[in-house]
């Protein structure tokens, strides 16, 4: 979302629709979207190169806890043939689409 409103909001820019309620919207939109976008980032220099060293925020959704696979309590490995069987829902009655249609 926020890259389409991003170029519409270039665009009502581009055309000097500066002061439109449009505008407006879109701008008390991604003042909402970015409230909690805070933090810390660290980089390091060499040899014509940057690179990312770290970040940090309070409202980091990220938590190492939690983002490990295999360990933890919030994790089921259950729960993944679930989402297996349900995005691969439309290969399946495609396939089944076209044995029917070669026969």
């Amino acid at each position: 979302m926020k890259k389409k409103l991003g170029s519409q909001f270039a665009q009502i820019v581009y055309e000097g629709k500066w002061f439109t309620p449009l505008r407006e919207a879109i701008q008390a939109f991604v003042d909402s979207t970015q409230q909690y976008v805070t933090g810390e980032v660290k980089f390091k220099l060499y040899k014509g190169n940057i690179i990312k060293a770290g970040t940090s925020s309070p409202y980091s959704l990220y938590n190492e806890s939690l983002a490990s696979f295999t360990t933890g309590d919030l994790y089921d490995h259950q729960d993944a043939s679930g989402f297996i069987t349900l995005f691969g829902l439309p290969l399946k009655v495609r396939a089944m689409k076209m044995a029917e249609l070669e026969k």
